[in-house]
């Protein structure tokens, strides 16, 4: 067993695909543990709706002894985000799989973070009572998903086409499965002691290339001792060099104990996680905060270095501080007051208003902050207040919903003035809406955002505009002849002034030019308009009337016109796209940019993912709003994508006169 000070609570992390029976496995364990309130998990309407995890669930239990925290992950890869910040604290992630070797993929983003966060971590394959294939298989088609060795600690009991039972290679001991009971040691029969021999033997020699003496030991046919085993499985696992296998059936409770027991001896000290966090001394790191109606804003996190008093100062990253107004056990949604909370513990902290999940809240010194990378959005609603007398509320829930949930933006579309609310995905998304909703009675209008589309022109023109008024007092007199010339596509906006003679005195020249700028904004199809050239070559004043703003308004009158000449042309916007998915998915994921009309440049192998591919295409942007959620459908919920704006290209025929006549009817 790793040295741990007495009184150390360990954190576990589940993480694995929806489905796997990660939940499930949390309660089991606290079942097996002897804890009484064992339903702790996805208690929220929208859990419940769906059927699986929407946010992370916390639990804690004590199981021979010593205290556990388990941090249940969403699976769903649209609510990753969740759990960005709490998974670089916890000692141990398990990574749940169902035991069907077509889902090996699957396992596949979540191991990847795994590794390039330096987590250490076990495999616990669920719902092993229903396989129907080898755990042998199952690892096959898994060990391409993981950098280092799938080590299988224990051997299936097989009964009638059923596993019934395990035998755990390094204590080698056979257990057979009980509904409702601990598992029953029974002896090996003579072929399955043969069986749990090369089991057993395999096992070895995956640890023996990471230790020379046991390698030894094997060459020369001797037996190691039962320690060495048990210091080597402990030592690899918690440097990453190996993943150790079990199995076993949550629902049923097979199983559990002898993981608990497992991960009791092998899972790393808090010790580990602070190093690796690069944490010296007393600190909390905060792995999400939630608001709890009259409690106000509370900071889930752990413990590290020394024990935290409630009422104790903290230091915020920036220098800031604050006093933890209140420590609570957290047990699924409910939470119960504590005087402090032990060392590995995770706790909520109250009233410390300006912390955000991955801070480092220090006591007496500033730690430096290391919040886990935005995730870009993927898929984003043009939200609005059903009732505009509910904005300034909706704009305070918002604030809230992004505090406490990462993956969410909330932009303002300025050209549009459309609120953007972009996520993961749609149903990332759907289920914001319906927080907003149920938290905070709000009524909200939800529609595609709008594409900003451009225009240019296809010629050029001259035109004059002549401004006149008589009021009053002074009059209003400009006038203005201008060229109106088209650019190459990207090179903007121009202005040149070919004034001689002081017939625009140069003074309203800039007037001039604004009043163009003013045109731009509107083309004569409804849009901003783009790569164009426009020079002023003459004009005309008068000593009393002329002013800024009459140049100003004579400009905009000549580019209106003009511009009615030149030949509008209705420019799309085109994102460069990088699709990322499983390399079997890739041929209906051409099909699919296609359909959208996209233009595949080419795809190749992701680089340090087996059995993944990247494609590079050019996408429309107005193409791509629902794009995700057919990847997703494509991938079993895998694919994801990165994009960013490319160039316009000139949008035609019945696609272009659906566009205008839209912009038309909106204005």
């Amino acid at each position: 067993m790793p040295n741990r000070p007495s009184g150390e609570v360990r954190a576990l992390a589940l993480v694995g695909p929806t489905g796997s029976g990660k939940t499930t496995l949390m309660e089991a364990m606290l079942q097996a543990a002897g804890e009484t309130d064992r339903k702790v998990g996805d208690s929220s309407p929208e859990a419940k709706a769906r059927g699986h995890s929407v946010e992370m669930n916390l639990a804690g239990f004590n199981f021979m002894g010593e205290h556990y925290t388990v941090v249940d992950c969403p699976g769903s890869l649209e609510l990753a985000a969740e759990s960005d910040a709490a998974l670089p604290a916890v000692d141990l992630a398990v990574i749940v799989t169902e035991p069907d070797a077509a889902k090996a993929v699957l396992l596949q983003p979540a191991i990847r973070q795994l590794e390039a966060l330096g987590v250490p971590r076990a495999l616990f394959v669920n719902k092993m009572d229903h396989a129907r294939g080898s755990l042998e298989d199952l690892l096959t088609a898994l060990a391409p998903v993981s950098s280092v060795p799938l080590v299988a600690r224990q051997l299936p009991i097989v009964e009638n086409e059923h596993v019934v039972g395990s035998v755990d290679l390094a204590l080698e001991r056979a257990f057979i499965w009980r509904p409702g009971q601990p598992s029953q040691t029974v002896a090996l029969t003579p072929d399955l002691a043969t069986l749990e021999a090369d089991a057993r033997f395999h096992m070895l020699e995956q640890l023996a290339d990471f230790d020379d003496d046991l390698m030894e030991q094997l060459l020369s046919d001797a037996n190691p001792a039962r320690d060495l085993v048990f210091a080597d499985l402990v030592k690899d696992m918690n440097e990453g060099l190996i993943v150790p296998v079990f199995f076993g059936s949550a629902l049923n409770g097979f199983g559990i104990r002898r993981l608990l027991k497992a991960l009791r001896h092998e899972t790393p000290p808090t010790a580990q996680a602070a190093a690796r966090l690069g944490l010296a001394g007393p600190a909390a790191v905060v792995i999400k905060t939630a608001w709890a109606g009259q409690a106000g804003k509370l900071a889930y996190a752990r413990v590290f270095g020394a024990p935290l008093a409630d009422g104790v100062e903290l230091t915020l990253s920036e220098g800031s501080r604050g006093r933890a107004g209140g420590l609570s056990a957290v047990q699924g949604a409910g939470l119960k007051k504590i005087a402090s909370a032990a060392v590995g513990d995770i706790v909520a902290i109250g009233k410390i208003e300006a912390v955000r999940a991955g801070d480092r809240l220090g006591v007496g010194t500033a730690l430096p902050s290391a919040a886990p990378a935005v995730r870009a959005p993927l898929y984003a609603l043009a939200i609005a207040a059903a009732n505009r007398k509910d904005d300034v509320r909706l704009s305070g829930a918002l604030t809230r919903l992004l505090e406490e949930d990462p993956g969410l933006t909330i932009t303002q579309d300025p050209e549009s003035g459309q609120t953007l609310l972009a996520g993961q995905g749609e149903g990332h998304v759907r289920l914001a809406l319906e927080r907003l909703k149920r938290r905070h009675g709000l009524e909200i209008t939800a529609e595609r955002p709008s594409t900003p589309y451009r225009e240019t022109i296809r010629g050029g023109a001259t035109q004059r505009g002549r401004h006149k008024k008589q009021t009053g007092g002074h009059g209003q007199f400009a006038d203005v002849t201008i060229e109106i010339r088209p650019r190459e596509r990207g090179d903007g906006f121009a202005f040149i002034s070919k004034i001689t003679g002081g017939v625009v005195p140069r003074q309203w020249i800039p007037a001039v030019e604004q009043g163009v700028r003013d045109s731009l904004m509107r083309g004569p199809l409804g849009f901003p308009v783009v790569d164009v050239e426009v020079t002023l070559t003459d004009g005309a004043f008068h000593a009393v009337d002329s002013s800024e703003m009459a140049f100003r308004l004579a400009g905009k009158l000549a580019m209106d016109e003009g511009l009615k000449a030149c030949g509008a042309r209705l420019l799309e916007p085109i994102e460069r796209l990088r699709v990322f998915a499983p390399s079997t998915a890739i041929a209906h994921i051409n099909a699919a940019l296609s359909a959208r009309r996209g233009q595949i440049l080419g795809f190749g192998p992701r680089d340090g993912w087996a059995g993944w591919d990247a494609i590079d295409a050019y996408l429309p942007q107005s193409d791509r709003h629902e794009l995700i959620a057919e990847l997703r459908s494509l991938t079993q919920g895998l694919g994801l994508y990165e994009f960013v704006f490319d160039h316009l290209a000139e949008l035609t025929g019945r696609a272009a006169d659906e566009v205008t006549a839209s912009a038309r009817a909106a204005a």
